[in-house]
C-alpha cells in the first residue's frame, strides 16, 4: 500500500490506510510531492520491501492471525497486476474523506467522523474540535491544483466520511473528473440516505463511471437499525435501494459494522435481506470494528459468546449461504474468540449504552438488547 495508495483523513492528514496511525505528512500544509516522497513514507516503503512487519499494522497482523482477511490482502486481491518494485509514479488508489460532515449519530462513531455528534460529544465531554465541523481538506480548489494530476492516474477512488453523500466536495470532484475525461471505479462507505443534495442528481453523476460500488453502512433492520445508526430511516434506505435497482453500473453491497450491537442479529439480516432482494448472496461486507474496545465482539462475556457460537451453528446448519459469507461469519467468530475483553469493556459497553439511552430517550438496552437473538 504504500506504493499505490494515498489515505486523507482527520485534519488533513495522510496515513498508511484508513487503520494503521503511520502518518507520511498533512495535505493542508505540504504539496504532493513533498508527503509521495517523504522520509516517513520511504522509511516504511524500505521496511516493507524487506518483508519487514510494522507494530502499527497491528489491526492488519492480528486479523490475519485470527484468520480474517486484512485491508493489506484485500489490496493485493484489488490489484494483482501491481508490481510494486516498479509502481506507478503517483499513487492509483485514494481514500478521501474530505470532512466530518454527516447527517447521522451511529453509536459506534465520535464527533471527529460525524459533525451530527457534536451536540451529543458536548454533553459528553468528548468533543474533537471545537466546532461542528471539521474540515479535512480546507480549500478544494487547491487541493485540485496540488492533486489534480495524481487522481487523474487514479484507478479507484474510495469515499468516506463522515458521510460523502451529503458532503459538498465530493460532488465537486465528481464534476472535476467527468470535466477531465477521468472515469476511476467509484467505491463508497456510506449511510445510503439520500440519492439528490443541493440540486446535484447522483444517478445522472453516477451514469458517466463504468464501475460504481456501494458498501451500504446498514447493521440491521427497522428498529434496531435506526437505534444504532441514529437518523437513519429504514423505509428510505428501502426506496433508495429500488432507485438504482436498475443502473447496470452501480454493485450494491450492504457493509455492517461488526459490534456489540448486531452481532447476535446478523445472521437473521443476512437472510431477510437476501429474502427480499435488497442485495445478491454474496452481497454482504464484513467490517469488524476494532475501536472503540467497548463495542469490540471481544468484549462478550464467556456465555454470550458460548450463545453466540450455538446461534452461528444452528445458522450454518439450518440455511445454505455461500461460502464466501460462510467464511466471513467464521471470521467474524474467530475475532470474537482471539481475545477476552470482557472484564473491561463489557461493564464500559452497558455504561456507554445507558448514557446514550439518556441522552437520546431511547431505550436500547431495555427494548432491543434483552431481545433474544432472531431466529
Amino acid at each position: 500500500m504504500p506504493w499505490i495508495h494515498f489515505h486523507l483523513g482527520h485534519k488533513g492528514q495522510v496515513n498508511a490506510c484508513c487503520v494503521a496511525n503511520i502518518p507520511y505528512g498533512n495535505i493542508n500544509q505540504q504539496s504532493f510531492d513533498e508527503i509521495w516522497n517523504s522520509t516517513e513514507i520511504n522509511k516504511l516503503r524500505a521496511q516493507f520491501a524487506k518483508g519487514e512487519k510494522d507494530s502499527r499494522c497491528a489491526v492488519c497482523i492480528q486479523r490475519e492471525k485470527s484468520g480474517a482477511k486484512s485491508i493489506r490482502q484485500e489490496t493485493f486481491e484489488k490489484f494483482p497486476d501491481v508490481d510494486w518494485k516498479s509502481p506507478e509514479p503517483t499513487p492509483i488508489y485514494f481514500d478521501i474523506r474530505f470532512s466530518n460532515i454527516c447527517n447521522f449519530r451511529c453509536r459506534s462513531c465520535w464527533h471527529g467522523a460525524s459533525s451530527k455528534w457534536f451536540n451529543d460529544a458536548k454533553a459528553l465531554r468528548r468533543t474533537a474540535a471545537a466546532t461542528a465541523v471539521v474540515e479535512n481538506v480546507k480549500d478544494f480548489d487547491s487541493f485540485i491544483i496540488e492533486y489534480g494530476s495524481a487522481l487523474k492516474n487514479a484507478r479507484e477512488i474510495y469515499f468516506a466520511g463522515g458521510e460523502p453523500l451529503v458532503t459538498p466536495e465530493h460532488y465537486l470532484l465528481l464534476e472535476w473528473l467527468i470535466n477531465q475525461d477521468t472515469f476511476p471505479r467509484l467505491r463508497y462507505n456510506t449511510n445510503f440516505s439520500v440519492l439528490d443534495f443541493k440540486g446535484y442528481d447522483l444517478l445522472k453523476l453516477w451514469n458517466y463511471f463504468p464501475e460504481v460500488e456501494i458498501l451500504a453502512s446498514v447493521d440491521a433492520m427497522g428498529e434496531l437499525g435506526e437505534i444504532i445508526r441514529k437518523e437513519m430511516k429504514w423505509d428510505q434506505f428501502l426506496l433508495n435501494r429500488e432507485r438504482i435497482r436498475e443502473a447496470k453500473n452501480i454493485r450494491f453491497k450492504i457493509a455492517p459494522t461488526v459490534s456489540l450491537m448486531n452481532m447476535e442479529h446478523l445472521p437473521h439480516f443476512y437472510l431477510e435481506m437476501v429474502r427480499k432482494k435488497i442485495v445478491e448472496a454474496e452481497g454482504f461486507y464484513f467490517n469488524l470494528l476494532e475501536r472503540p474496545y467497548y463495542y469490540n465482539i471481544k468484549a462478550f462475556p464467556a456465555d454470550k459468546k458460548r450463545d453466540i457460537i450455538q446461534h452461528y451453528a444452528a445458522f450454518f446448519k439450518e440455511n445454505q449461504v455461500p461460502e464466501s459469507i460462510e467464511n466471513a461469519m467464521m471470521e467474524c467468530l474467530g475475532f470474537m474468540l482471539e481475545d477476552d475483553l470482557s472484564a473491561k469493556y463489557w461493564p464500559q459497553f452497558l455504561n456507554e449504552s445507558q448514557k446514550l439511552d439518556a441522552l437520546r430517550g431511547e431505550h436500547y438496552l431495555e427494548q432491543i438488547a434483552a431481545k433474544p437473538m432472531a431466529k
